[in-house]
Formats: C-alpha cells, structure tokens, sequence
C-alpha cells in the first residue's frame, strides 16, 4: 500500500503547482479559470489535511525510532508546505478581490454548481438576448425533357406510390423556369446554462412553416444529451441535413421514396451518450409522434365504406402518440488531421401505418390499409481535408442504405399485405480547384421491391438515377450549382427515363452555426 505521506506530498505539491503566481496573473477574462482553479485548491488543501491526519496517526503505531524520526521529519516538512499553499491561495484571492468588474451579467446566464446538469460553461449574454438569426434564400431554375412532369414519374415508381400526399412545403417538384425555392430562416440561442434553443423556418411562396423548432440541454452529466421538440432525427446521415447542407439540388431518391422528402423529420423527444473513448462513439433513442408518410402516416380512426353494398364499413385504428421509436448508432475511428470516417446504424419502428390508396371515383377508395413498419439503415461518410486552399484537393465519399418493411392489413377481408423496398446511394464530392467543387451520384431504389398480398407474391422493377453537378462557391456565403440527372424509373411495369437539369444560386446572410459531421 502506498505511505500516506507520498499521497499528501504529492497533493501539496500538485496545490502549489495550481497556486503558482503565473495561474493568478491572467486577465479578467480568465476569473473562471481562476475560480476554478481555487476551488480545486481548497479540495485538494481538504485532502492534503485528511492525509495529514492519517500521517500523524500513523506515528502512534511505528515502532522504530528511527522510523518515527523520519516520519516527523516529512511531516514537518508537508505541514510547512500546507501553510504556503493556503498562504498562495489567500494571495490569488486578494488578486481576484482587486479585479475590475467583468462585462454585466444576467441574473441566471452565470455558471453554478447543479448537481443534476454540472457545469456547462459561461452563457454569452449578447447571443442570450438576441438569438442569432440566419437567413439562406434558394433560388432555381430547372427543365426536363417530360414537360415539367419527371418529378411525378419518381413519386409514381412501382411499388412505392399509393400512400397520401404529404402536405406543406416541398424540397423538390420544381417548375420548369425560374423558382423561388424555400427559404430557411434560423433563430439559435443559449437560454441560460442549461438549454439552447433553437427555431428553423422554411418559407415559402405557399407560407411559413415549423421545420425545426427545439430545445437541447447544454451538459447533462455523464455525456448524456437530451433534445425535445420537432426536429430532424438523427437516423442516418443525410436525414439531419437541411436542404443548403445538401451536395446536390435534390434529395437522393433512396430517401424521397423511402422517408419522403422531409426524411425522418418528427416532434418528440431524443437521448443520446456520447461516453469517453479514444474513439468518437454515439448512442441514440428517440421517441416520436410517428406522423411521418412513408414510415408512420397516422389518418386515425376514419371510417371508409365497405367493399360492397351492405358489407361492413372498413375503420381505421386510433393509436396515441408517441407511435414511432427510433435508435441508432455512430463510430468514427480516429484516423488522423486530415482524415475522418464515420459507420453508422439505424432502426426505426411504428406501431402505427395507415394507407388509403386510390379513389375510385366514388368516395370509395380501393384499398385500406392499417398494421406497422420498420426499417433499418447503415451508412458510411468518409472526408479527407486537403492543405490546399479553399477546398481544393478535398474529397467526401458518402453512402446509406436503407430497407423497409410495411406489414398491413388490408381492411374489409381478412387478409394481409407485406410489402418490402430498399434504397441505396453512392456520391462523391471532389475540390477541383479552390472555390470549385465537382460531385457525382448514382442512386437507386428498389434493389428488393414486392408485395405479399393474402400470400401471393408481386415484384416489382427498381428504379435509379444519376447525377453530376458543378458547384462555385465565390465565399462561404454564396453558391452557384449546376447539376443533371438521368433517370430511369418503373412506372406500371413500363420504363420511363428523364432528364434533369438545374442552375441554382443560394445565399446565407446572418449568423449560422457549424455543421455537423
């Protein structure tokens, strides 16, 4: 067992270290250093005193008495030192006692000890007060060669149309000619130690609309973070990414098939861990509304007519949300400055999906659908940060793919539909010269594509796309896109192709965060 009075040496020691007189010489904006490091004195001078007093213990029971010589020595010696470590933390006291007063602080925006969320760092109070607000306008101009109409042919591919039509603004389904896309406007600010706030809104000519609106807590112990309100989930890897975030105009057709244009994009609350590893490691669970179209869309308990005359009107359940639960996965070896990768996984679960698929004509709708879906994702990004300037020379790679399965049954018989997709997309992102970038994308979607309805097996033909575009970036505030696809999507069993082009122009005005990974 270690002598207490190597572990009282050392703490002494460790005390003068922090009470040296370059620790009490900072500026004013070091006070909370400062604070700190007294407060770590004044533990360690606690410790120092424990260990003292087993020191002195230990004297009653030492034998020799050259044993006992020697230890009275060394205590001398540590109760010496004590005195001149209080001695130093009086002095860094007096210090901070002189100091001027710092810039005004709001009664709550300073950091405290809490024993449930920790210290989480000083809060701003300019960013406090006046949010930071962003502004990013999108502006397109677009042509196909089917008469403006490519952007049905995808939403109409075999085996994944049928299902309501989302409301609200659209990221895609440009007209032919000049657009205004969506504009993102973004308020983001701390709210005190505890919380940020932040409040994204996507207008457009149609109105304003609520895309992201959340709260996230500033440091819970442990790593943990918890995130409530309407946000994007953090299933994937391009569903968090708002549309300027994007490397090309469009969404990749692996998601606008399979989560819809908006992705996972839901309100409810979300917990992740970020524990200490040499290695970048997170955990995630979410628990959703489940509102989404593709995964989770929620009619409630809507009463349609039989199939026949006379036969039982079909109900649609009502289920209370929460009604979609999420988890997912994040690795990212250590790889180095100039490289970084990142492996993840996703799950997705909904105890509640409704279809109504095609009128009829008669207020009476072909088919309606009630039961459950899942899905289960895996992506990969991998980014290498060239020296060169302004981007040149760095290359992003990036891929997910995702698979669903919809079990349903089908009301008014009694009988079941299975139905199974996947998705998948392959893009890459080079700096061609500084301030240029050149980007490429094949997607697909379909790879597995059936039906299983009251045991007969459909299958159905998957549909793909490819994608090159040129990006400019005059400064981190401007960007001017070039882009063309090339699809090829199954619509009734029959191939239609079309051909895309694009020229957008985007700007952000305004104080906007970083991004993520």
């Amino acid at each position: 067992m270690r002598p207490p009075f190597l572990f009282a040496g050392a703490a002494v020691a460790f005390a003068l270290t922090l009470a040296s007189p370059a620790a009490g010489q900072g500026t004013p904006g070091d006070c909370k250093a400062l604070d700190e490091k007294v407060r770590a004195l004044e533990a360690r001078q606690e410790e120092t005193t424990k260990a003292l007093e087993a020191l002195k213990a230990s004297l009653e029971t030492a034998a020799p008495a050259a044993t006992q010589s020697e230890l009275r020595q060394k205590l001398e010696l540590l109760e010496k030192q004590q005195a001149e470590a209080r001695a130093a933390l009086e002095a860094i006291r007096h210090e901070m006692s002189r100091r001027p007063p710092g810039p005004i602080e709001a009664p709550g925006l300073t950091t405290k000890s809490f024993p449930l969320f920790g210290s989480s760092g000083q809060v701003s109070s300019g960013t406090s007060f006046n949010p930071s607000i962003s502004v990013i306008p999108d502006f397109a101009y677009y042509r196909d060669n089917r008469k403006g109409e490519a952007y049905e042919i995808v939403e109409e591919a075999d085996g994944f149309h049928g299902v309501h039509a989302e409301e609200g603004h659209d990221h895609g389904g440009l007209n032919e000619g000049f657009n205004l896309g969506e504009t993102e406007l973004t308020f983001t600010a701390s709210v005190d130690p505890y919380f940020d706030v932040v409040a994204l809104f996507a207008a457009s000519e149609e109105g304003l609309e609520a895309e992201e609106v959340y709260f996230r807590s500033r440091a819970l112990p442990g790593g943990f973070q918890l995130k409530g309100g309407k946000f994007l989930s953090g299933i994937g890897y391009a569903n968090e990414q708002h549309p300027h975030q994007w490397d090309f105009v469009d969404q990749n057709l692996a998601y606008e098939l399979l989560l819809g244009g908006h992705g996972l994009n839901e309100k409810g609350l979300q917990v992740t861990w970020l524990p200490k590893l040499p290695f970048y490691l997170q955990l995630g669970a979410e628990i959703l509304q489940g509102e989404n179209e593709k995964m989770a869309n929620y009619i409630g308990p809507e009463e349609f007519p039989g199939w026949t005359e006379g036969a039982d009107p079909r109900v649609l359940a009502h289920e209370a949300g929460p009604r979609l639960f999420t988890g997912f996965v994040k690795v990212g070896p250590n790889l180095g400055y100039s490289s970084a990768l990142q492996a993840g996984l996703s799950w997705a679960s909904s105890r509640r999906h409704q279809e109504v698929h095609e009128h009829s004509g008669d207020d009476n709708p072909e088919g309606v659908f009630d039961g459950t879906a899942e899905l289960w994702g895996a992506d990969l990004v991998y980014k290498y940060d060239s020296p060169r300037e302004y981007g040149a020379g760095d290359f992003v790679f990036q891929t997910e793919y995702l698979w669903r399965k919809r079990d349903l049954d089908v009301l008014g018989t009694t009988s079941a539909a299975v139905f199974e997709q996947d998705g998948a997309y392959f893009q890459a992102v080079y700096g061609l010269l500084p301030r240029f970038q050149v980007a490429t994308r094949y997607d697909l979607a379909g790879l597995t594509n059936e039906r299983v309805l009251a045991g007969v097996k459909s299958g159905y033909e998957s549909s793909k796309r490819w994608s090159a575009a040129l990006t400019f970036n005059p400064s981190e505030f401007s960007r001017v896109r070039a882009q063309y696809n090339r699809g090829e999507v199954f619509v009734g069993g029959e191939k239609e192709k079309y051909d895309q082009f694009f020229l957008q122009v985007q700007f952000s005005i305004g104080a906007h965060g970083a991004h993520s990974f």
